[in-house]
């Protein structure tokens, strides 16, 4: 049975400052291996997309890449991190988060942006995750 759109997340979180920016941090304890939520927006072709630029866009390697800049989409707020605590799974055209490990209340739901985005967005001005200030 295919799931809503978007996915609605089982776990309360919310969209708050954090060290690179706004992010996305739990309200509660989240256990390891389990649903978080749902990246979702405009399904546009990966042509498209390199004509509208931006920080937005998660390809997802079909020809298509998803255009979430609407605030609407909270899973937009979830940081790169080099040691994250969650991890993408794709589904045909949608993309999941899910928990690598047991989340904490009040943590910050990060996961690894991949090699290119790192390349052209962070490398570039250096990285700002937790794991890297230090």
């Amino acid at each position: 049975m295919p799931y809503p759109k978007p996915r609605p997340p089982r776990f309360t979180l919310r969209v708050q400052k954090s060290i690179s920016g706004l992010g996305l941090f739990a309200c509660e304890e989240i256990p390891k291996r389990r649903f978080l939520i749902e990246y979702w927006g405009k399904l546009v072709s990966d042509e498209v997309a390199q004509k509208i630029g931006g920080r937005y866009l998660f390809e997802i390697g079909n020809g298509n890449t998803i255009e979430g800049s609407t605030r609407k989409n909270m899973a937009r707020y979830a940081n790169h991190s080099c040691r994250p605590n969650s991890e993408v799974r794709t589904q045909g055209d949608r993309v999941f988060l899910y928990s690598l490990k047991k989340i904490k209340a009040g943590e910050e739901i990060t996961y690894d942006y991949g090699e290119e985005y790192h390349e052209f967005y962070i490398k570039p001005y250096g990285c700002r995750c937790g794991k890297c200030k230090k």
